[in-house]
């Protein structure tokens, strides 16, 4: 789906007082060899050692808010980063509870300066949710842009509408704290703060962070009313700190949406960063860190060192394509941007419910075939379930009955004298799955459906619901954190369809200009022979680009689809090292020639060519914009020149 931004202030929109806008009410089959790519195998210590480090890469994705999931390491650094500043300490006393294990939510705040209780407060350019979900090994990120008008909740004084990032200067941390949690509904555990000089200190200690910079950047309009300094060129390469934090930051040319779009690139970077970091560099890194970053937890305290270890480990396992990038469609207006609600509301589902299935059911409709689901545990129809109400919304015990039913489990319902209601009223605060001890297989299936529920405890069945079970294997009360669907998308659910690429055959649109490079690079060169019908060569020189990173030839081949912001491309390069290489999702023969895809939830956001010695990359722009269809056409008509 393309998304673009509508120019104006948007359509029936009002002013308040102060000049921003009000928001609106209700604000070709294959016949091919298919493979999973190899685990390659590591030892215990090993991936210990590694999820240590790449705990501290995460500081830099938290750093500047291209962030996910900051959880620190060591005592003395536990408490180095524990809020100390009396506002951090006030917000933290607003979070919400998580038990370890569980689903949790952070929400990590990128400021220019740290609030200092009214003196010069700064501001907050990135707020982003980072949901970790250790049950479906699923890490979602949901993303805010700074210029989205909203209802701001400050405590203490009543609500007005402003742009979402006025939350911190006029509130400290707990504005936009309260102000998203008003906004999404969604429990937040976590509360990270980084300021943007701890980003580039950061980047910097860890050597830089290799990032895909997917067309020309460049700024020397500075000074007041111009932007920040910027001149990066196109391609695959490593940035330092300063360049990071001015390619996450920029919005010269393009919009909030895509700002979004690149610090989420960033997460990932950072991530492929681990195998990178050298442990030798600890101890410089450690002290950047503790000056620069506040962490805080339900009840006002730091993040203590079990759970950070805990996270570590989760985020080191985290399979290739479980990155999941949610983004709030429907954006539109200019100086101010708003959405429906409904849009927000759709954001918020996907983000709470990653399917982990998500690259396998969109490879199998871009490919044209059957999906088949992978077939395991306890079969749902020998489960009986009844749901009771915990929460108190009216409908949550039938939506989630619904759910269930979908997926094959029979719904029973309580005896006519009882009412659908869990006993003891509606505070809930967790899903809970109880199982009748003495049915076969009821532990092992209420584990399975607290699956489902992401965040669900299980214990026996009580005197107190057996009278409401009604014969049931299990009894599901349905608590505040369900928000009305479960974990990946329900089978009843509009299933993935195959479509036709959106493309075109131009052999001519770039052979002569990478004919014009093969002397300059020690391996063929290939070029395009099919490409997105909307796209052209983007006339920026240098295109295609040629350069040397990591003593390896790179080529940079740019295409432009139109809108400001989107653009797609060919890398070519003989460095089968690089860490984009890393977290493939799946391999794929199409006679002789391999290829490698690497979806990001159910986008597939790169395919990989491997012959010749060299691999050739196509890349899709920074919101997905080209089908997976598109995608797989153009890797496939890449062709060597002669």
């Amino acid at each position: 789906m393309r998304t673009t931004l509508k120019r104006g202030i948007g359509r029936g929109a009002g002013l308040n007082g102060n000049g921003h806008a009000v928001l609106p009410p209700g604000a070709l089959t294959p016949i091919a060899r298919y493979t999973q790519p190899p685990r390659r195998g590591r030892s215990v210590g090993r991936r210990v050692v590694g999820a240590l480090f790449w705990l501290l890469v995460l500081v830099a994705m938290v750093a500047g808010g291209a962030a996910g999931g900051l959880y620190l390491y060591g005592h003395d650094f536990a408490s180095a980063t524990a809020p100390h500043s009396r506002a951090m300490k006030r917000a933290a006393k607003r979070l919400d509870y998580v038990a370890p294990g569980k689903p949790s939510v952070a929400l990590v705040l990128g400021t220019d300066h740290r609030f200092v209780d009214g003196k010069d407060p700064g501001r907050s350019d990135t707020m982003m949710l980072i949901r970790t979900d250790p049950a479906s090994h699923t890490v979602s990120m949901l993303s805010f842009p700074r210029d989205m008008s909203v209802q701001i909740h400050c405590p203490g004084r009543g609500t007005f509408v402003d742009k979402i990032n006025a939350a911190y200067p006029t509130c400290g941390p707990s504005g936009p704290l309260e102000t998203i949690k008003a906004l999404t509904n969604v429990p937040i555990n976590y509360l990270i703060s980084v300021n943007f000089v701890g980003f580039i200190q950061v980047v910097n200690k860890l050597g830089g962070v290799y990032i895909d910079v997917d067309r020309r950047y460049f700024n020397d309009h500075t000074g007041p009313g111009g932007y920040a300094a910027i001149n990066l060129q196109a391609g695959y390469q490593r940035l330092n700190g300063k360049q990071a934090l001015d390619f996450v930051r920029f919005r010269h040319t393009d919009s909030d949406l895509y700002r979004v779009a690149r610090q989420q690139m960033f997460v990932r970077a950072a991530k492929e960063q681990l195998a990178r970091f050298s442990k030798f560099h600890v101890s410089s890194l450690l002290g950047t860190i503790k000056r620069n970053v506040e962490v805080g937890r339900s009840g006002g305290s730091g993040v203590d060192l079990s759970t950070m270890l805990n996270y570590a480990l989760f985020f080191h396992g985290l399979p290739g394509g479980h990155f999941v990038q949610v983004r709030i469609q429907g954006l539109e207006g200019q100086s101010d941007l708003y959405t429906a609600q409904q849009n927000i509301t759709d954001a918020v589902q996907q983000f709470m419910n990653p399917d982990p299935a998500a690259p396998e059911k969109a490879n199998a409709a871009a490919l044209n075939e059957k999906y088949k689901p992978k077939v395991h545990g306890i079969n749902p129809k020998s489960v009986f379930v009844t749901v009771l109400n915990g929460n108190g919304v009216d409908g949550s015990a039938t939506v989630a009955g619904t759910e269930l039913k979908a997926r094959g489990y029979p719904i029973l319902q309580p005896p006519d004298r009882l009412p659908a209601n869990a006993p003891g009223g509606f505070n809930y605060t967790v899903n809970r799955i109880y199982y009748e001890a003495a049915q076969t297989n009821s532990k092992a299936a209420a584990k399975q459906v607290a699956k489902l529920f992401g965040s669900a405890q299980t214990g026996r069945m009580t005197p107190r619901l057996r009278p409401y079970a009604n014969g049931a294997m299990l009894v599901v009360v349905v608590g505040k954190p369900f928000l009305g669907s479960l974990i990946g998308s329900s089978p009843t659910a509009q299933p993935l369809r195959h479509q036709a690429p959106h493309t075109t055959t131009d052999p001519g649109a770039s052979r002569s200009l990478m004919r014009g490079i093969r002397h300059k690079l020690p391996f063929r060169v290939e070029y395009p022979t099919v490409i997105d019908r909307s796209s052209r060569v983007d006339p920026e020189p240098p295109n295609p680009r040629v350069y040397t990173l990591q003593g390896h030839k790179m080529a940079r081949l740019v295409f432009s689809t139109g809108p400001p912001g989107e653009y797609w491309g060919i890398q070519e390069t003989n460095w089968g090292g690089a860490p984009a290489l890393s977290e493939k999702n799946f391999i794929r023969h199409f006679g002789h020639r391999t290829f490698e895809f690497f979806y990001s939830g159910s986008h597939l956001h790169m395919v990989v060519l491997k012959e010749n010695g060299a691999t050739y990359w196509v890349v899709n722009t920074l919101i997905d914009s080209l089908s997976n269809e598109t995608m797989i056409a153009i890797a496939r008509g890449l062709r060597p020149l002669r």
